[in-house]
Protein backbone atom coordinates (compact mmCIF):
# COMPACT_ATOMS: atom_id res chain seq x y z
CA UNK A 1 0.00 0.00 0.00
CA UNK A 2 1.40 3.38 -0.98
CA UNK A 3 0.33 6.84 0.53
CA UNK A 4 -0.78 9.59 -1.50
CA UNK A 5 -1.01 13.03 -0.64
CA UNK A 6 -3.42 15.97 -1.36
CA UNK A 7 -2.92 18.85 -3.36
CA UNK A 8 -3.72 22.33 -2.47
CA UNK A 9 -7.05 22.05 -4.80
CA UNK A 10 -8.29 18.62 -3.65
CA UNK A 11 -5.62 16.29 -6.20
CA UNK A 12 -4.76 13.26 -5.23
CA UNK A 13 -1.01 12.60 -5.67
CA UNK A 14 1.38 9.29 -5.18
CA UNK A 15 4.78 8.94 -5.69
CA UNK A 16 5.91 6.05 -8.27
CA UNK A 17 9.19 5.11 -10.69
CA UNK A 18 9.55 4.99 -13.70
CA UNK A 19 11.86 2.28 -15.07
CA UNK A 20 14.22 3.08 -17.70
CA UNK A 21 15.10 0.87 -20.56
CA UNK A 22 18.38 0.85 -18.76
CA UNK A 23 16.96 -0.26 -15.18
CA UNK A 24 17.83 3.00 -13.44
CA UNK A 25 14.41 3.93 -11.24
CA UNK A 26 12.77 7.50 -11.14
CA UNK A 27 10.86 8.48 -8.53
CA UNK A 28 8.08 10.82 -9.83
CA UNK A 29 4.45 12.20 -8.23
CA UNK A 30 1.84 11.42 -10.12
CA UNK A 31 -1.55 12.43 -10.11
CA UNK A 32 -4.47 10.37 -9.92
CA UNK A 33 -7.21 11.09 -12.77
CA UNK A 34 -10.27 9.34 -12.52
CA UNK A 35 -11.86 10.79 -16.04
CA UNK A 36 -8.17 9.12 -17.74
CA UNK A 37 -8.92 5.39 -18.74
CA UNK A 38 -5.98 3.86 -18.91
CA UNK A 39 -2.68 3.05 -16.69
CA UNK A 40 -0.46 6.04 -17.31
CA UNK A 41 -0.61 9.32 -19.56
CA UNK A 42 3.14 11.33 -19.49
CA UNK A 43 4.10 14.40 -21.51
CA UNK A 44 6.38 13.05 -24.77
CA UNK A 45 9.34 15.26 -23.50
CA UNK A 46 9.71 13.05 -20.71
CA UNK A 47 9.93 10.11 -22.99
CA UNK A 48 13.26 11.01 -23.68
CA UNK A 49 15.02 9.59 -20.88
CA UNK A 50 12.66 6.78 -20.50
CA UNK A 51 13.64 5.12 -23.54
CA UNK A 52 10.60 2.79 -23.61
CA UNK A 53 9.23 0.90 -26.89
CA UNK A 54 7.01 2.72 -28.81
CA UNK A 55 3.93 0.54 -29.64
CA UNK A 56 1.86 2.36 -32.17
CA UNK A 57 -1.17 5.30 -31.84
CA UNK A 58 -4.67 5.19 -30.53
CA UNK A 59 -7.77 7.40 -30.00
CA UNK A 60 -8.56 8.30 -26.96
CA UNK A 61 -11.34 10.98 -25.80
CA UNK A 62 -10.34 13.46 -23.74
CA UNK A 63 -12.32 16.80 -21.71
CA UNK A 64 -11.56 18.44 -25.69
CA UNK A 65 -12.88 15.77 -27.76
CA UNK A 66 -11.24 12.85 -29.54
CA UNK A 67 -7.38 12.77 -29.24
CA UNK A 68 -4.67 10.75 -30.89
CA UNK A 69 -2.20 9.52 -28.81
CA UNK A 70 1.39 7.66 -28.75
CA UNK A 71 1.50 4.49 -26.81
CA UNK A 72 4.78 3.33 -25.18
CA UNK A 73 5.42 -0.03 -23.52
CA UNK A 74 6.91 1.28 -20.15
CA UNK A 75 7.28 0.26 -16.93
CA UNK A 76 6.62 1.00 -13.37
CA UNK A 77 7.22 0.49 -9.66
CA UNK A 78 3.96 1.30 -7.79
CA UNK A 79 2.89 -0.26 -4.45
CA UNK A 80 6.61 -2.16 -4.39
CA UNK A 81 5.52 -3.86 -7.76
CA UNK A 82 6.48 -3.81 -11.14
CA UNK A 83 4.03 -3.38 -13.61
CA UNK A 84 4.85 -3.23 -17.59
CA UNK A 85 2.33 -1.16 -19.25
CA UNK A 86 0.90 0.83 -21.90
CA UNK A 87 1.26 4.12 -21.83
CA UNK A 88 -0.22 7.57 -23.24
CA UNK A 89 2.05 10.20 -24.39
CA UNK A 90 0.66 13.79 -25.50
CA UNK A 91 2.11 17.08 -25.96
CA UNK A 92 -0.41 18.80 -23.84
CA UNK A 93 -0.10 16.35 -20.65
CA UNK A 94 1.41 18.34 -17.96
CA UNK A 95 1.09 16.02 -15.02
CA UNK A 96 1.94 12.85 -14.92
CA UNK A 97 -1.27 10.81 -14.72
CA UNK A 98 -2.43 7.67 -12.66
CA UNK A 99 -5.61 6.77 -14.85
CA UNK A 100 -8.91 5.12 -13.18
CA UNK A 101 -7.30 1.33 -15.30
CA UNK A 102 -5.33 1.12 -11.78
CA UNK A 103 -8.88 1.03 -9.82
CA UNK A 104 -9.34 -2.49 -10.69
CA UNK A 105 -6.38 -4.16 -9.31
CA UNK A 106 -5.69 -1.95 -6.71
CA UNK A 107 -7.72 -0.39 -4.16
CA UNK A 108 -8.30 2.94 -3.03
CA UNK A 109 -8.79 4.91 0.06
CA UNK A 110 -9.74 8.63 0.20
CA UNK A 111 -10.33 10.20 3.91
CA UNK A 112 -10.17 14.00 3.77
CA UNK A 113 -10.94 14.81 6.94
CA UNK A 114 -8.65 12.06 8.37
CA UNK A 115 -6.13 12.59 5.69
CA UNK A 116 -6.04 9.35 4.46
CA UNK A 117 -5.26 8.43 0.88
CA UNK A 118 -3.42 4.61 -0.11
CA UNK A 119 -3.97 2.65 -3.16
CA UNK A 120 -3.01 -0.25 -2.97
Amino acid sequence: MIQGNFGEKGQLFFEIEFITDDGLNLPVDAMLDTGFTGFLAINKQDLESLDWTYIGEEPLRTAKGESRFDIYLGKVILNEQEYEINVYAGDQITEVLLGSEWLKILPLVVNYQAGILTLG
